[in-house]
This record gives C-alpha cells, sequence and structure tokens, in this order.
C-alpha cells in the first residue's frame, strides 16, 4: 500500500562503528559458527534515531515491525503449508505469470535506446567467499591441448595436455578446470529455497534429512527455478544518501560512495528511494526489488568486505513479502545487515523469513552501477539460473534492460 510520503520525513538511523572484534571472529570460523558471531551484542533495539520499521503499514492495519518469530513453532511446521499449496516447490516463482512477463517488457520505451546492463560481479581466482569449512572457491585454471602454451603456462598454474592436434583437420583447443571446492554459491547468486532452512526443517514443510543426497537436494533445488523475466526496479539507497548530504551514513572508497557496513535499510528508506525515483507504482507481485549500496567496491578488501554489510532486516523483509514479490536482491553478498545492535543473537533471520517461510529467493551481489549511472532504476531484469538438479543456486549473472532516464529528485516536500 503506498502513502504520501510527505507524511514520515523523519530522522535517519545513527550509525555505529563496526566492531573489530566481530571481524576477527569470521575470520578464524567456519560457516556453523561465523553466522552467530555477527550477529554480535546482544539486544533488538533498531538503532538510535532508526526510522521505518513501523511506519508504515501492513494490509491488516498493522505496523512492520522486527518482531522475532517463534522458532520452537516454525520448526514444528508453523510456515506449513507454504503461500502457494502443500505440494509447492516453486515459492514466489508462482508470481512470474506470462502476463506479468508481458508487461514488464511492455515497460521498455522501444522508440528510444534500450541498454543491457550486466549486473554479474566480475569472477577471479581468490573472489571474497563467505568462510566455511572447506571453504568456497573459485580457483579457475586453463587446459590446453594441441599446441606447446607459452613458457610459464605451467608454472603459473595452467594445465598443458597433449601437444599433437587431433585429426587431419589439426583439432586443437581449450578449457577450464576448477578446484575441487567449486560451488555456485559465490559472488552473483540467487539461492534457492533448499538453501536456507529453521532447524531440518525447509520450504513448505520439506526435510533436510528426506532431501539432502550426496549429489544435491531431491527437492526445491535449481529445477524448480527456470528462467525468470520480470519487472526490476533498482532502489538506489547509497545514491539517496548522497543526494541527502547524508555524510553519516556511506563513506568514500576509491571514489565511490559505499553505505556503511553496519547500516540498516529501512522500510522508510525504500519508500524514499522510490520516491526519488519517481517509481510512484511501487513494488508489487512478481516483481524483483534490487537494493544498491555500494558494497561491490569494497571486495578488493576482504576483510571488509566479508565481516558486514548494509541491508535489510525483518521489517523490510516482511514489507517484500506482503507485495508478494518473486525475489528480493542486492549488490550485497548476504542482502541483510549485520549489524548486532539490530540482529541481536540471531544470525540472517531474513533468509529464514524470506526463503523457509514466504518462498521467495534471494539474489546476492547483483551490480547496479552501469544501470544507475544511466538512471535507469526500472526495467526487465533476465535470470537464468544453471539447470541443475539439487543445487542450491544459480550463479549465471543476470542482466538489467531498460531505457536511460532522467536524473532523481525527491518530491512532495522531501529533500
Amino acid at each position: 500500500m503506498r502513502l504520501d510520503f510527505a507524511k514520515h520525513f523523519l530522522a535517519h538511523q545513527e550509525q555505529h562503528a563496526s566492531d573489530p572484534g566481530r571481524r576477527d571472529a569470521i575470520k578464524k570460523i567456519g560457516a556453523a559458527g561465523a553466522a552467530a558471531a555477527v550477529a554480535g551484542a546482544a539486544g533488538t533495539a533498531i538503532g538510535s534515531g532508526a526510522v521505518g520499521a513501523t511506519e508504515y503499514q501492513t494490509p491488516e492495519g498493522g505496523p512492520y515491525t522486527d518482531d522475532m518469530f517463534d522458532v520452537e513453532a516454525a520448526k514444528a511446521g508453523a510456515w506449513v503449508p507454504g503461500p502457494y499449496g502443500p505440494d509447492d516447490q516453486r515459492g514466489s516463482f508462482n508470481e512470474l505469470t506470462p502476463e506479468r512477463t508481458a508487461k514488464a517488457l511492455s515497460r521498455l520505451d522501444l522508440h528510444k535506446p534500450v541498454n543491457t546492463y550486466q549486473m554479474g560481479e566480475e569472477m577471479y581466482n581468490g573472489f571474497p567467499a563467505f568462510p566455511s569449512d572447506p571453504p568456497r572457491l573459485h580457483e579457475m585454471y586453463c587446459y590446453v591441448f594441441g599446441y606447446d602454451a607459452a613458457p610459464g603456462f605451467v608454472e603459473g598454474g595452467g594445465i598443458q595436455s597433449g601437444n599433437t592436434p587431433l585429426g587431419s583437420n589439426e583439432l586443437t583447443g581449450h578449457e577450464e578446470r576448477f578446484a575441487e571446492n567449486f560451488t555456485f554459491q559465490i559472488a552473483t547468486q540467487v539461492d534457492g529455497l533448499n538453501h536456507i532452512g529453521i532447524g531440518t526443517t525447509y520450504y513448505n514443510g520439506f526435510q533436510g534429512p528426506d532431501i539432502a543426497q550426496p549429489l544435491g537436494t531431491t527437492a526445491l533445488g535449481n529445477e524448480t527455478m527456470g528462467p525468470v523475466v520480470a519487472r526490476g526496479v533498482i532502489l538506489d539507497i547509497v545514491g539517496l544518501k548522497v543526494h541527502n548530504g547524508d555524510t553519516d551514513s556511506y563513506f568514500m572508497h576509491n571514489g565511490k560512495a559505499v553505505l556503511n557496513g553496519d547500516y540498516r535499510i529501512t522500510v522508510h528508506d525504500i519508500e524514499w528511494a522510490l520516491n526519488r525515483q519517481h517509481i510512484w507504482e511501487g513494488i508489487g507481485a512478481g516483481d524483483v526489488p534490487i537494493l544498491n549500496t555500494g558494497w561491490t567496491h569494497v571486495k578488493d578488501d576482504p576483510n571488509v568486505y566479508l565481516t558486514q554489510e548494509p541491508g535489510i532486516y525483518l521489517a523490510e523483509a516482511r514489507y517484500f513479502a506482503d507485495r508478494k514479490v518473486a525475489l528480493v536482491a542486492g549488490d550485497t553478498w548476504g542482502l541483510e545487515t549485520l549489524n548486532g545492535e539490530v540482529t541481536g543473537t540471531g544470525a540472517f533471520v531474513c533468509h529464514q523469513e524470506l526463503i523457509t517461510k514466504n518462498g521467495i529467493r534471494i539474489g546476492e551481489s547483483f551490480v547496479c552501477d552501469a544501470a544507475v549511472a544511466d538512471n535507469c532504476f526500472e526495467g526487465v531484469v533476465a535470470i537464468t539460473p544453471e539447470n541443475v538438479p539439487g543445487a542450491t543456486c544459480g550463479s549465471s549473472a543476470p542482466v538489467f534492460i531498460g531505457n536511460a532516464g532522467q536524473v532523481p529528485h525527491l518530491h512532495n516536500g522531501w529533500s
């Protein structure tokens, strides 16, 4: 439900310095402990001066809150059946109807240039990835056959196969080879519904011990996704902060504005960004909202990149869930805030609220820079997850298609 933007011109939350202790702890532990350690301090307060969590009303007329869900009840089946029936495995991708795809495509002005923007991170060996044991790796090496590679090729990790071409046509070639811990769960990705559970309970009541097999899961895997073509809306949160001169909310890194690592994105921020970008229709069923925070620019410092990130919390997850979005994405590696003053002792609870409860997948590391530079905030997002049965995410790079727009500015009394 849309509200008068001028009604809520409120102060923003005060930022808190990042906690070096949390950062050091995550560097030393694996995946099971890292999520809990990053939560840090106890308590569930949003933070001094925070806005948004209770400022916008749910369809039932109540506020969006950060109230923690009942873990034991959810484990016992309180979230079953899911919102799309007892046998469903597609979750909110059910909202991606042919009619909505047609409507998304009709938003393109074919009388103007239509741009296609790459939203995938540039992958490289050693790309920072969430700590686990064994570690997540992208380590790719070139394999050569049919000719002698240049000096230094093998010494640099390249793989030299035979140097004799195949057949009278002298076929030669190259392939890539990966280290043994290669995973789709690194950099740009769309998490599947089999990725996150609560206890042994996964989306729609599927039980982890029942579906986990050596070669993948027998339910909720990539085979349930299919290609995605939907209305995409980039929410330029860091651009909003720069526009407002809210220098306490962001910092500069290599000449780029980046939201503070402990910044909690609020419902108010989301609504404010929609106003500034003149997206009067808001966010609706089958849409793909994408949060632009600038966090991609700090991946050259893994100690900063991996141990914190700006993002949403439960109120915002529920805001998106009420709108029945197809998925929620951001340019960070995990979408949600890791600020301990917000999360208390919880660990990635937005993943459970979105994926496990509501069947809404999460897009991570969606790079928005090129589209934002063209003021292209609304368009068509296209994603083709790898069709690998039982896989837990798709890591093929999404694209954003749209027309360049006008420089955004606020309306209705906002400044």
